[in-house]
C-alpha cells in the first residue's frame, strides 16, 4: 500500500486529525472549558479565589492611592458584592475597539487591563490581567456598576460572561461618589459548591488590611442565620500584623522593630518581634501578594539579619572572640517577621506567584535592613541584648539536637533497616501507592492491622498523646519514643533536614477516635507535621480519617454516621426512623470488619485532606491550640466549635 493512499484512508477513519479538528475557543470559552488553569480548582479554594480576584482590583486602586474603603458583602441569595471608592473602571469607548467600552473589554477579554505598563498603576498585584474576566466567565450572572464622571453606569453579564447589552448611564452617581462595584453569582454547573465561607474571606481581608495601612474593609454577611458585620482597619499596618501573630505566643519584649524605605520604582517595609517560642514565622509579600516560597526579598532580609545580630553581639562582647558566629536559624528562632515590598515590575515564578525573583529588591532589602535594624538595636539595647541571648541559647540547643540526631542515625544503622519495631509495613514499595495509618493505642492498632489492605496500607500504633512540639525544642523532641517512631516510619528526616522526596508513603493518615481525646491527638500530630515536616503538609500528603460516631439499623443494614450533624441530616430525611442510635466511643470498640468498611476501605471511606493555603493563619491556630494561654484556647474553641473548616488548615 502506498504511503499517500494510507494517509488518505486515515483521514476518513474515525479519530482522524484534520484542519477542521482544530478548535479555537473564543472569548471566555477557554476559562469555562478549563477553569482549574485560572483559579486552581473548582472546589472551595477556586470559589474563594473568585472573591480574591475581584478584591485584588480594589486593593490595587488603594495601592495607587485612589481608594480608602472596600466593602465585601455576601448576599442572601448566594451572590457576592465587592465595592470600592476608587476611580472607577474607565467607561469611554476603547481606542482600538470603538464599539465597546473599556469596562466591557476588562470584563470580557483575558489579558485586558490597566496594569501592563500604562500610567494607571505604579504597582499592582494582578499583573496577568485575567482576574475579573475569569470571575465573569465562571458566573451565572454578574452586574458591573461604575460611578465615574458624576454618573452611575451599569452593565450586566449572564451565561458565562455574555454582555446583556451595552454599558449605560442610569442616573447620577450618589453624592459625587466614584468607584467600582462588582456583584457576581458563581455558576453551579462549574463549581462543586457555591456557598461562600465567611471566615475564609475574613482571613484574607484582614491580611489585606494589615498590608495596606489605613485601608478600611467592611465585611457584611446577609445570609439567613449568618448575619454579622466585621470592620478591619490597621493604622499601624504590618506593626499591628506582627503584634497580632504574637498575641497567641509570649513576646520576648513588647516593642516591634519597624523600618521602611523607598527608592526609584520600589519600596519595602519590615516589622519584626521575637517571642519565647522555638519556631520562626517569616511572612513575605510582594505588591500585597503572599510569597510563601519566599524569594529575593526574603533572602536579602535573612542575610542582613544574621549579619546585624552577629555584629551587635561582637560589639557588646555577648559573643566571645573564640566563639563561632551565630547561624541564621539560631537568630530566627522565635522570630515573627513581616516583609512587604512593592515594585513596578515584579517577577514571580509562575502564575501561582509563590516566589519573587527580582534581584534589585534583594539588594535593597538587604541594604535597608543592615542600616535600619542596626540603628534600632543601638536605640533599644535591652531588647537587642534579649534577642542575642535567645539566639545564643538556641545555638547551644542546636548543637545538642545535632548530637541527638547523630545518635538516632547511629542507632538506626546498627539496628539494620532503621524502621520502628511496631510498624506493620505494607508490601508495596512505590510511595505513590502506599499509605501509613497512624493509630493511637494497641487495641485500635490491632483492629487497623486486621482491617488494612496489606499490599498498600501500613499501620503505626502510637502510645497515648505524643509530645506537644509547640513547647519543645528539637533536642527534647528527638528523645521522645513516639516522635522517633514517626520520623523513622516516614523516612524523610526532620525540620531543616526534611526531604519530602524521600517520604515512604504519599498518604499519611491520622486515625483517631471521634471524641475529644481523639481531637487532641489529631491536633498534636498536625502540629508536629506543620512545625517539623511542613513540606509534608504543603504537598498535600497529610490526611485525617473520619471514623463514624454513630451507627443505626435501616432494616437489616447497618448505617454509619460521621457526627451529630450527619445524624440530624439522617433524621430529617427519615422522620419516621425509630431504631436506636449506637454511639461508637472508640476505634478499639469496632471489630476489624467495621473499621475496614467505614474508615479504611479506599472505596468507601471519607478522608479529610489537610492543606496550607494561608501559612500565617495555620501558624496562629497552632499557637492558640497548643500554646500556653489557656484562656485564649478556651475562647477559640468555643467560638469555632461548629466550624469544621479549622480541621482543614
Amino acid at each position: 500500500m502506498a504511503v499517500g493512499q494510507r494517509i488518505q484512508e486515515m483521514a476518513a477513519e474515525p479519530g482522524g486529525y484534520e484542519a477542521a479538528d482544530i478548535r479555537v475557543l473564543e472569548g471566555l470559552e477557554a476559562v469555562r472549558k478549563r477553569p482549574g488553569m485560572y483559579i486552581g480548582s473548582t472546589g472551595p479554594r477556586g470559589l474563594h479565589e473568585c472573591v480574591r480576584e475581584v478584591v485584588d482590583n480594589s486593593v490595587d486602586e488603594a495601592m495607587a492611592g485612589h481608594c480608602s474603603r472596600i466593602d465585601v458583602t455576601l448576599l442572601a441569595d448566594g451572590g457576592c458584592r465587592v465595592a470600592d471608592n476608587g476611580r472607577g473602571i474607565p467607561v469611554a469607548p476603547h481606542p482600538q475597539y470603538p464599539d465597546r467600552s473599556a469596562a466591557e473589554l476588562v470584563l470580557t477579554t483575558l489579558h485586558a487591563g490597566g496594569k501592563f505598563g500604562g500610567s494607571g498603576y505604579k504597582v499592582s498585584g494582578g499583573l496577568h490581567g485575567v482576574g475579573v474576566s475569569v470571575v465573569n466567565a465562571l458566573a451565572v450572572r454578574l452586574v458591573l456598576e461604575i460611578d465615574r464622571d458624576g454618573k452611575h453606569h451599569v452593565l450586566e453579564f449572564a451565561d458565562g460572561g455574555k454582555p446583556q447589552g451595552k454599558l449605560r448611564a442610569v442616573g447620577s452617581a450618589p453624592r459625587g461618589r466614584t468607584g467600582t462595584t462588582v456583584t457576581f453569582w458563581p455558576d453551579g454547573t462549574i463549581f462543586e459548591e457555591t456557598e461562600f465561607r465567611a471566615q475564609t474571606i475574613l482571613e484574607r481581608l484582614q491580611t489585606y488590611a494589615f498590608l495596606n495601612r489605613g485601608l478600611e474593609f467592611h465585611f457584611r454577611d446577609e445570609r439567613p442565620g449568618h448575619e454579622h458585620e466585621v470592620v478591619y482597619r490597621y493604622n499601624g499596618g504590618i506593626i499591628d500584623f506582627a503584634r497580632h501573630l504574637n498575641e497567641t505566643k509570649e513576646p520576648l519584649f513588647r516593642k516591634v522593630a519597624y523600618f521602611e524605605a523607598a527608592e526609584d520604582d520600589q519600596e519595602c517595609e519590615v516589622a519584626l518581634q521575637w517571642n519565647t517560642g522555638y519556631y520562626e514565622s517569616i511572612y513575605s509579600f510582594a505588591n500585597g501578594i503572599g510569597t510563601p516560597e519566599g524569594g529575593t526579598h526574603e533572602e536579602g532580609f535573612k542575610k542582613s539579619l544574621t549579619n546585624v545580630v552577629n555584629k551587635y553581639a561582637r560589639s557588646r562582647n555577648l559573643l566571645k572572640e573564640k566563639e563561632d558566629n551565630l547561624l541564621g536559624e539560631d537568630i530566627r528562632e522565635g522570630l515573627t517577621a513581616i516583609i512587604s515590598v512593592r515594585l513596578r515590575e515584579p517577577q514571580f515564578e509562575g502564575q501561582t506567584k509563590n516566589k519573587l525573583g527580582n534581584v534589585s529588591i534583594r539588594s535593597m532589602v538587604e541594604r535597608v535592613t543592615n542600616e535600619k535594624l542596626a540603628e534600632w538595636f543601638e536605640e533599644h539595647p535591652r531588647e537587642a541584648s534579649q534577642a542575642v541571648q535567645k539566639a545564643i541559647v538556641a545555638s547551644r540547643a542546636r548543637l545538642a539536637a545535632r548530637q541527638a540526631r547523630d545518635l538516632t542515625r547511629r542507632k538506626s544503622a546498627l539496628d539494620g533497616a532503621g524502621l520502628p519495631g511496631k510498624l506493620v509495613d505494607c508490601s508495596a514499595r512505590d510511595p505513590r501507592a502506599s499509605e501509613l495509618f497512624i493509630v493511637e493505642g494497641n487495641s485500635a492498632g490491632g483492629s487497623a492491622k486486621d482491617a488494612r489492605d496489606p499490599r498498600t496500607q501500613a499501620v503505626l500504633p502510637i502510645r497515648g498523646k505524643i509530645l506537644n512540639v509547640e513547647r519543645a525544642r528539637v533536642d527534647k523532641m528527638l528523645k521522645n519514643a513516639e516522635i522517633q517512631a514517626l520520623i523513622s516510619a516516614i523516612g524523610a528526616g526532620l525540620a531543616d533536614d526534611f526531604d519530602v522526596t524521600k517520604i515512604r508513603y504519599h498518604k499519611i493518615i491520622i486515625l483517631a477516635d471521634a471524641d475529644v481525646d481523639g481531637s487532641h491527638i489529631r491536633t498534636l500530630l498536625l502540629t508536629f507535621f506543620f512545625r517539623q515536616m511542613r513540606p509534608l503538609v504543603e504537598g498535600g500528603f497529610v490526611y485525617v480519617a473520619q471514623p463514624p460516631l454513630f451507627s443505626t439499623l435501616v432494616g437489616k443494614e447497618k448505617v454509619y454516621l460521621k457526627d451529630e450533624a450527619a445524624k440530624e441530616q439522617f433524621l430529617s430525611e427519615r422522620p419516621g426512623h425509630r431504631v436506636e442510635f449506637q454511639r461508637l466511643k472508640g476505634l478499639g470498640e469496632m471489630d476489624f470488619h467495621e473499621l475496614r468498611d467505614t474508615t479504611m476501605d479506599a472505596e468507601r471511606r471519607s478522608l479529610l485532606r489537610i492543606n496550607l493555603e494561608q501559612a500565617a493563619v495555620a501558624d496562629d491556630i497552632c499557637s492558640v491550640l497548643m500554646g500556653e494561654d489557656v484562656e485564649v484556647r478556651r475562647r477559640f474553641i468555643q467560638e469555632n466549635a461548629k466550624d469544621v473548616r479549622f480541621l482543614d488548615i
